[in-house]
């Protein structure tokens, strides 16, 4: 099942087609990694999700409903972080959630037990009666994840979640965000990132120009990159390493008598162990290099060496 899904989605600024035909669908309970660099075309198509671009053509559902002919119904079960969102700067941080918490049709009592349930979850409660405006930058953006939260919706969206929090803030909206898909919600989130992408996305979604260029689990698209760009052997031996003649190698680079790493068309370590076998080689280690998310952007997504 999935709770979000996007059909031929295309945008035009002009001459510029800021969202190119994309089709993407996320699977229900999952955190979805939305990347690509400035300008590929990711604000436009979270703002489309949320009815506020229409877009030239293609259709969005979330939740099983459409974004553009039921907006309300949408909204009420959705919650949106904004990059460079802003606060109330003259209401207090209850005020600021009670604010928002009035437009759902709860009882006061459920109210108030949520938002004191967020302000201590994003570490706000002890400065629930200080005004916005005396709050640090962090401050501010913890309280707008926790007004994000405030309708307890099904789909979260963030758009750039730790954008200018220190450490602990941004360990904070990760560990937010680790609860919340272990309460079965769906996050689909942005984020320039990429280490943080790593560690909380259980697939992720890549666009450039406008168009995915990857999509999947993150070991996945590692496999691709790998089958594309080649393999990463490391070798660690008791004795030292004899030539390495064996069909798939590209290059290998020495590390002193008994050490190497060998660059390779595909995975070829049982080759690699077999041969080294029978040359009375005694392996310590022969393991892959994976790549970083890093790697796949500087090589794939930027076409750097």
């Amino acid at each position: 099942m999935y709770d979000i899904e996007i059909e031929n989605l295309t945008k035009k600024y002009g001459d510029l087609k800021a969202v190119d035909n994309l089709t993407l669908k996320v699977e229900k309970g999952i955190t979805f990694g939305f990347l690509g660099p400035n300008g590929a075309g990711k604000t436009t198509t979270i703002l489309s999700m949320l009815g506020l671009i229409i877009p030239d053509s293609g259709s969005i559902k979330i939740l099983g409903n459409d974004v553009f002919r039921e907006p309300v119904k949408v909204k009420e079960r959705i919650g949106y972080l904004p990059e460079n969102a802003t606060v109330y700067e003259e209401l207090t941080a209850w005020k600021n959630l009670e604010f928002f918490a009035n437009f759902y049709n709860v009882s006061k009592t459920e109210k108030e037990k949520r938002i004191e349930e967020l302000l201590k979850m994003v570490g706000l409660w002890d400065v629930r009666y200080r005004k916005a405006k005396t709050f640090s930058k962090g401050m501010k953006q913890r309280l707008l994840l926790a007004q994000a939260l405030i309708n307890d919706p099904e789909v979260l969206i963030l758009d750039e979640p730790t954008s200018g929090l220190d450490p602990e803030g941004a360990f904070l909206v990760k560990s937010i965000v680790k609860e919340e898909r272990k309460k079965g919600k769906t996050v689909f989130f942005s984020s320039h990132i990429l280490s943080e992408v790593e560690e909380l996305s259980d697939k992720v979604g890549i666009l450039v120009d406008g168009k995915l260029m990857a999509l999947g689990p993150l070991d996945d698209i590692k496999k691709q990159f790998m089958e594309l760009e080649g393999y990463e052997i490391k070798i660690e031996a008791k004795h030292p390493l004899p030539e390495l003649d064996l069909e798939g190698i590209i290059r290998v680079e020495r590390i002193g008598n008994n050490k190497a790493i060998i660059f390779a068309k595909n995975d070829i370590r049982e080759q690699i162990s077999d041969y080294l076998t029978q040359k009375g080689v005694t392996l310590i280690s022969l393991e892959i290099e994976e790549p970083s998310l890093e790697d796949v952007f500087l090589k794939t997504i930027y076409k750097k060496e």
